[in-house]
């Protein structure tokens, strides 16, 4: 399977930078009905065709995902995606 894997880099508090992720996963929910969970400092989300995580750790988080055949097509936008909302996020 194709996979995405980004790490980025961020100056918020803890608290803020799990807030932050906890809203893009409040959308991701709402938008696309992706379902997810905490383990910890780590978001585990899923759908059909995707399964990923995004794990926060001192001043960076990475985002890793699986994509299933007909996602991985959209590899490359999916990816800009992400990096998108990153930058807004956690800058």
């Amino acid at each position: 399977m194709p996979s995405i894997d980004i790490l980025h880099e961020h100056s918020l508090p803890h608290a803020k930078a799990r807030k932050a992720v906890q809203e893009v996963a409040d959308k991701l929910s709402e938008r696309f009905g992706i379902q997810y969970d905490w383990a910890g400092d780590t978001l585990n989300f899923s759908r059909a065709g995707v399964d990923g995580k995004i794990a926060l750790a001192g001043t960076n988080l990475r985002v890793t995902a699986d994509l299933g055949f007909l996602m991985s097509a959209f590899k490359g936008p999916i990816e800009s995606e992400i990096r998108r909302v990153l930058d807004e996020r956690f800058s």
